[in-house]
């Protein structure tokens, strides 16, 4: 599967206009994946799988207005500008940016719904949450020796 066939799980959209995330897949702690959803889920996280690209997941989310030019992230990285532009595009096609032209140069956001969507994907059912909360919820004067 193509990284492009994940945006079947995202409406891309100009940054003005409404953003639409449709979760992949079930939380994978709450039901058993099928094959495809299975699949779905890896290509997102395949994009996601190179420390360039979370590097600028957390540059773009870092700046003061939460957006970014290429100009603004080549040097961080320290990689030239087509090397970038390459990983936000894969970014942009799993659904985790969104970009704005303007004139020249093209400002890239982060979409927080896909990175929740991810994340919720991890989310422990809410059965092992709270079971697991009762062993981790020890006190101190149990722990001292």
């Amino acid at each position: 599967m193509r990284a492009n066939s994940v945006s079947t799980c995202f409406n891309s959209v100009n940054m003005n206009e409404s953003l639409r995330v449709i979760p992949c897949c079930p939380p994978i702690s709450q039901a058993e994946l099928s094959s495809d959803e299975a699949e779905q889920l890896a290509t997102t996280l395949k994009a996601v799988a190179d420390p360039a690209r979370i590097r600028l997941l957390s540059l773009i989310q870092a700046q003061p207005q939460g957006e970014a030019c290429v100009c603004h992230l080549t040097e961080p990285l320290g990689l030239g500008q087509p090397t970038v532009s390459h990983h936000l595009r894969v970014l942009e096609d799993a659904g985790f940016l969104t970009h704005e032209r303007r004139g020249r140069w093209v400002y890239y956001r982060a979409v927080p719904e896909r990175l929740a969507a991810v994340r919720d994907a991890f989310a422990p059912s809410p059965k092992r949450a709270a079971s697991h909360a009762k062993v981790v919820n020890v006190s101190s004067k149990e722990l001292s020796c």
